[in-house]
Protein backbone atom coordinates (compact mmCIF):
# COMPACT_ATOMS: atom_id res chain seq x y z
CA UNK A 1 0.00 0.00 0.00
CA UNK A 2 1.09 3.63 -1.05
CA UNK A 3 1.76 5.84 1.92
CA UNK A 4 0.42 9.39 1.29
CA UNK A 5 4.09 10.78 1.69
CA UNK A 6 5.91 8.82 -0.64
CA UNK A 7 5.11 8.55 -4.99
CA UNK A 8 5.86 4.82 -5.68
CA UNK A 9 6.08 3.02 -8.82
CA UNK A 10 6.23 -0.52 -9.89
CA UNK A 11 6.58 -0.45 -13.35
CA UNK A 12 7.21 -3.88 -15.54
CA UNK A 13 10.08 -3.77 -17.95
CA UNK A 14 10.88 -6.06 -21.08
CA UNK A 15 14.70 -5.70 -21.06
CA UNK A 16 16.56 -7.49 -18.88
CA UNK A 17 18.40 -5.59 -15.63
CA UNK A 18 21.24 -5.42 -17.11
CA UNK A 19 19.86 -3.00 -19.91
CA UNK A 20 17.86 -1.06 -17.26
CA UNK A 21 20.64 -0.37 -15.01
CA UNK A 22 22.93 1.25 -17.73
CA UNK A 23 20.18 3.80 -18.34
CA UNK A 24 19.98 4.21 -14.45
CA UNK A 25 23.75 4.93 -14.11
CA UNK A 26 24.95 5.95 -17.09
CA UNK A 27 24.44 10.04 -17.06
CA UNK A 28 23.85 10.47 -21.10
CA UNK A 29 21.20 8.18 -20.98
CA UNK A 30 19.80 8.99 -17.55
CA UNK A 31 20.26 12.87 -19.27
CA UNK A 32 17.62 11.37 -22.27
CA UNK A 33 14.75 10.16 -19.88
CA UNK A 34 15.21 11.99 -16.89
CA UNK A 35 17.35 15.51 -16.77
CA UNK A 36 20.80 16.50 -17.67
CA UNK A 37 23.17 15.61 -14.61
CA UNK A 38 26.84 14.87 -13.83
CA UNK A 39 26.09 11.91 -12.23
CA UNK A 40 28.65 9.11 -11.25
CA UNK A 41 27.39 5.72 -9.80
CA UNK A 42 29.54 6.01 -6.89
CA UNK A 43 28.54 6.24 -3.29
CA UNK A 44 28.85 9.54 -1.55
CA UNK A 45 29.11 11.19 -5.19
CA UNK A 46 27.66 14.49 -5.26
CA UNK A 47 25.76 15.86 -8.43
CA UNK A 48 22.68 17.57 -10.00
CA UNK A 49 19.87 17.41 -12.24
CA UNK A 50 19.38 20.57 -13.85
CA UNK A 51 15.81 21.16 -14.64
CA UNK A 52 13.03 23.55 -15.79
CA UNK A 53 13.06 26.38 -13.00
CA UNK A 54 9.78 26.90 -11.69
CA UNK A 55 9.95 30.14 -9.87
CA UNK A 56 6.09 30.15 -9.03
CA UNK A 57 7.02 27.08 -7.28
CA UNK A 58 9.74 28.64 -5.95
CA UNK A 59 12.00 25.85 -7.45
CA UNK A 60 14.73 27.05 -9.57
CA UNK A 61 15.85 24.46 -11.15
CA UNK A 62 18.79 22.64 -9.96
CA UNK A 63 18.21 19.12 -7.84
CA UNK A 64 20.88 18.50 -5.27
CA UNK A 65 21.92 15.01 -5.20
CA UNK A 66 23.88 12.15 -3.59
CA UNK A 67 24.55 8.81 -4.12
CA UNK A 68 23.29 6.83 -0.83
CA UNK A 69 23.55 3.28 -2.42
CA UNK A 70 24.81 1.48 -5.64
CA UNK A 71 24.08 -2.20 -5.86
CA UNK A 72 24.60 -3.07 -9.36
CA UNK A 73 21.88 -4.29 -10.82
CA UNK A 74 19.96 -4.25 -7.85
CA UNK A 75 19.92 -0.69 -6.25
CA UNK A 76 20.22 2.81 -7.00
CA UNK A 77 19.15 5.44 -3.61
CA UNK A 78 19.73 8.97 -4.35
CA UNK A 79 19.13 12.29 -2.00
CA UNK A 80 17.19 14.19 -3.85
CA UNK A 81 16.84 17.93 -2.28
CA UNK A 82 15.56 21.59 -3.54
CA UNK A 83 17.66 24.27 -1.78
CA UNK A 84 15.72 27.19 -3.90
CA UNK A 85 12.93 27.30 -1.22
CA UNK A 86 10.43 24.31 -1.54
CA UNK A 87 12.57 22.73 1.67
CA UNK A 88 12.19 19.69 -0.18
CA UNK A 89 14.66 17.25 1.09
CA UNK A 90 13.93 13.46 0.26
CA UNK A 91 15.06 10.18 -1.15
CA UNK A 92 14.69 8.60 -4.35
CA UNK A 93 15.41 4.49 -4.39
CA UNK A 94 15.42 2.63 -7.64
CA UNK A 95 15.15 -1.43 -7.03
CA UNK A 96 15.51 -3.88 -9.94
CA UNK A 97 14.19 -7.71 -9.83
CA UNK A 98 14.39 -10.16 -12.90
CA UNK A 99 10.87 -11.25 -14.23
CA UNK A 100 10.96 -13.13 -16.69
CA UNK A 101 12.49 -11.94 -19.59
CA UNK A 102 12.49 -8.41 -18.04
CA UNK A 103 12.75 -6.42 -15.17
CA UNK A 104 10.29 -5.32 -12.60
CA UNK A 105 11.30 -1.22 -11.57
CA UNK A 106 10.18 -0.79 -8.33
CA UNK A 107 10.37 3.20 -7.35
CA UNK A 108 9.72 5.01 -4.77
CA UNK A 109 10.66 8.66 -3.63
CA UNK A 110 9.93 9.58 0.05
CA UNK A 111 10.20 12.31 2.47
CA UNK A 112 7.69 14.87 1.11
CA UNK A 113 5.83 17.05 3.65
CA UNK A 114 2.36 17.64 2.48
CA UNK A 115 1.98 20.13 5.24
CA UNK A 116 4.18 21.85 3.13
CA UNK A 117 1.78 23.82 -0.04
CA UNK A 118 4.32 23.74 -1.99
CA UNK A 119 6.21 20.07 -1.36
CA UNK A 120 2.15 19.02 -1.34
CA UNK A 121 2.07 20.71 -5.09
CA UNK A 122 6.09 19.47 -5.42
CA UNK A 123 4.40 15.49 -4.37
CA UNK A 124 1.19 15.84 -7.04
CA UNK A 125 3.42 16.92 -10.22
CA UNK A 126 6.58 15.00 -9.50
CA UNK A 127 3.92 11.76 -9.01
CA UNK A 128 2.28 11.66 -11.77
CA UNK A 129 5.25 12.48 -13.95
CA UNK A 130 7.13 9.90 -12.45
CA UNK A 131 4.07 7.38 -13.24
CA UNK A 132 3.61 8.53 -17.00
CA UNK A 133 6.03 10.41 -18.70
CA UNK A 134 9.40 9.42 -16.97
CA UNK A 135 8.26 5.50 -17.47
CA UNK A 136 7.62 6.07 -21.39
CA UNK A 137 10.78 7.90 -21.76
CA UNK A 138 12.73 5.23 -20.33
CA UNK A 139 11.32 2.82 -22.21
CA UNK A 140 12.17 4.81 -25.10
CA UNK A 141 15.90 5.13 -23.99
CA UNK A 142 15.41 0.91 -23.42
CA UNK A 143 14.31 0.41 -27.12
CA UNK A 144 16.66 2.70 -28.65
CA UNK A 145 19.97 0.90 -26.28
CA UNK A 146 18.61 -2.68 -27.26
Amino acid sequence: MTEPDKIEVDQFLPYPPAQVWRILVDPDLMARWLMPNDFKPVVGHQFTFQAKPMPALHFAGTIHCEVLAVEPERLLQITWADRSGSGLDSVVTWRLEPEGRGTRMLMEHSGFDLESPFQAVAHRTMGSGWRSSVVRSMLTVLEHES
